[in-house]
């Protein structure tokens, strides 16, 4: 549903806008389709719902992959992406993760053919950001690595991004 005007009208009391009653029942029209009900009459009880949210209502940064066969120095958005499957021969590259959010975690595997050469150094597009590095693991390059960010705060000028690197492989034992 569309959101519903709450006409109010040009100055208080003019007599421009709309009934108190129109607002309110506008207003839990909003409410009821927020909350996922279907609203069939203006004097039905919304209350009690609880609201929720599925994978498929959730933003791509929360659930959508993306691929990139690029070599060498990358922009990873994380408005558009929750992983990021890098296949190229990434060898020297700056991996540049723009656009996180304050808890938001993205995962970047490395699955190149060829990581032989393979330098990564991580960056941000905040101003002024702390990359640390939770762990000793440091990139295999031969193996494939699967590289996690979180992000602390995203206070543009002192932002915090913790990452931590491993390999992986197929294994169904703890």
């Amino acid at each position: 549903m569309a959101s519903q005007n709450l006409n109010v009208g040009n100055t208080p009391n003019d007599g421009g806008g709309m009934s108190l009653r129109q607002a309110f029942i506008n207003t839990r029209k909003m409410f009821a389709d927020m909350y996922g009900i279907t609203y069939t009459s203006d004097t039905q009880d919304i209350s009690g719902s609880t609201f929720s949210i599925d994978h498929g209502q959730l933003a791509n940064r929360y659930s959508a992959k993306a691929t990139s066969s690029s070599t060498g120095s990358q922009n990873l958005d994380a408005n558009t992406a929750t992983t990021f499957l890098l296949t190229g021969n990434i060898a020297t590259a700056t991996l540049t993760i723009r656009y996180l959010k304050l808890g938001q975690v993205i995962d970047i595997v490395l699955l190149g053919s060829d990581l032989s050469s393979a330098v990564i150094t991580l960056a941000t597009n905040f101003t002024s950001a702390t990359i640390n590095k939770v762990g000793s693991t440091s990139l295999d390059t031969s193996k494939t690595n699967v590289i996690q960010v979180v992000c602390v705060d995203d206070t543009d000028s002192a932002a915090i991004v913790n990452y931590s690197i491993n390999t992986y492989e197929s294994d169904t034992t703890p």
